[in-house]
């Protein structure tokens, strides 16, 4: 999740910019909402684009493959349907704490303990899935790397 939030970190820097030359934004709290908006839509044609191919960017150098229960790549449909659920991850404190107007670090909190209660569930299971992908039929699957055969051969050192 780390190394996904860096590479999007990139991928937001590159729609915020131009969102913010293009609507003369000169403030943080200028078109906020506008500017969330577009961000949820980035982030989801992020995610709907690489799950639908079977991997996004950090998924491949984990080699995590995310495919439906046949085995199949995931719709563009499922993969939204999946994006969506994905925010079962942070929504909940975040409207706990809205509505209880939380401060940061008691929002913080609560949503660790939602991270791992959610986590924890995923690990009951005898698939360790999470929630979002049994709800829509997907699932993540570890492929290791093919080798190839000069690989297997010890290397030596040069003098």
């Amino acid at each position: 999740m780390v190394y996904e939030g860096l590479l999007l970190t990139g991928v937001l820097f590159a729609t915020a910019l131009p969102f913010g030359v293009l609507t003369h934004t000169h403030n943080a709290l200028d078109n906020r909402h506008a500017l969330q908006a577009v961000l949820f839509l980035i982030i989801g044609l992020y995610f709907i684009w690489f799950w639908s191919k079977g991997q996004t960017l950090a998924m491949k150098t984990w080699h995590l493959h995310l495919q439906q229960g046949s085995g199949q790549l995931p719709t563009r449909t499922r993969a939204a349907v999946r994006y969506l659920l994905c925010w079962v991850w942070v929504l909940p404190p975040a409207i706990l704490a809205w509505a209880l107007s939380f401060t940061p670090s008691a929002l913080g909190l609560s949503w660790a303990v939602w991270f791992v209660a959610w986590y924890g569930v995923a690990q009951l299971r005898t698939d360790k899935q999470c929630w979002h992908d049994v709800a829509c039929g997907t699932r993540l699957v570890y492929i290791a790397p093919a080798q190839s055969p000069s690989s297997s051969k010890p290397k030596t050192a040069r003098r």
